[in-house]
């Protein structure tokens, strides 16, 4: 099978025959037909995070595809089904994030693409309890982004308790911000959505965005708090000066939930203003297998749209090179039976 294999950090990463992998007990082998190309994929492949993978490794934890073969044990799975591996690629079941529904914080847990091969390639290993059916209405080059970006952004806004005709602020409109803007919706909240380029701005319109604020050229706190101040900030711009503007609009209870990841990042918190308006800054890790499952109901009932264009794996390093310069309107999927 071909795979796309991080050999060391920073280096691009290469396209290489490796034997098909075979299940253990409790696995699956999935036959890939699309992955996702999440920023989290690209911060792997670069080492930028205090806690490494190993190369060589291969990235993504956007693969959706069908079953091809089963390990000792599995019998909740076919062959044939068409499932989506998630970046919770198995957690222990057994501490009390687990037990108590917050699986995303178990401390034993794999990550796709991070602690085991992930879906850059033709073929991929799943634990069989955390590989998620895909309903049959949904195509893998949508299901392949809702496994991250969708899962993420939907669980962020839980985390916030977004309720109907509150503010939200969605900072950042790409791969996951476009899927925000629709969940915020879906939950009848107020959408301002933040960026600086102009297309992603014009997507956060298509999507219902009832305000849009050009980051480049307006002060992003003081548009907000024009209309009362953000109930919840939802921080996707992989960038520190966005997560402090947002923070900025925030109104008296309103919480900053913190999604994206930068390589370095560290914001300055006001104690003063934070204690006397009573604000919170909240993390927010992915989705749980539940979340997911939601996720994928939602869109397979119309509510949602997937905004992505498709490339072959072969194009990964131009790929990669396209989202960190912003090109990108809002996510690639690789297409694993692409000719590349």
């Amino acid at each position: 099978m071909k795979a796309a294999v991080v050999r060391a950090f920073g280096e691009p990463l290469v396209i290489e025959e490796r034997p098909d992998p075979e299940p253990g007990p409790g696995q699956v082998r999935i036959r890939v037909e699309a992955s996702g190309l999440c920023h989290t994929d690209i911060h792997a492949a670069h080492g930028d995070w205090p806690v490494k993978p190993d190369p060589p490794f291969v990235p993504g934890h956007e693969g959706v595809g069908l079953v091809e073969a089963l390990g000792d044990g599995v019998t909740h799975l076919h062959i044939g089904q068409r499932v989506a591996v998630p970046w919770l690629g198995r957690a222990c079941g057994r501490c009390e994030h687990c037990l108590s529904g917050w699986e995303t914080l178990c401390e034993q847990q794999i990550n796709t693409g991070y602690g085991c091969d992930g879906g850059y390639a033709e073929k991929m290993l799943a634990w069989a309890d955390f590989a998620q059916p895909v309903p049959e209405n949904l195509t893998p080059f949508d299901a392949a982004p809702l496994t991250c970006a969708g899962v993420t952004t939907y669980k962020a806004l839980k985390v916030a308790d977004v309720r109907p005709t509150q503010l939200v602020a969605v900072s950042g409109v790409g791969g996951l911000g476009h899927l925000a803007v629709q969940y915020a919706k879906i939950a009848g909240a107020t959408v301002a959505a933040i960026d600086v380029t102009d297309d992603k701005l014009e997507l956060a319109r298509e999507l219902g965005a009832d305000l849009v604020i050009d980051a480049r050229e307006q002060d992003v706190g003081a548009e907000l708090k024009k209309h009362g101040g953000a109930h919840a900030a939802i921080a996707l711009a992989v960038n520190r000066t966005a997560f402090e503007a947002v923070n900025s609009g925030l109104r008296r209870g309103g919480k900053l939930v913190m999604v994206a990841l930068p390589a370095h990042g560290t914001i300055q918190v006001p104690i003063f203003d934070t204690v006397l308006n009573g604000t919170a800054i909240i993390g927010s890790i992915v989705g749980t297998r539940q979340d997911l499952a939601e996720v994928f109901r939602l869109h397979a009932a119309g509510r949602t749209r997937v905004i992505h264009e498709t490339r072959p794996l072969a194009s990964v390093n131009e790929s990669i090179d396209a989202v960190l310069r912003g090109e990108i309107k809002a996510r690639i999927v690789f297409d694993l039976g692409a000719d590349g």
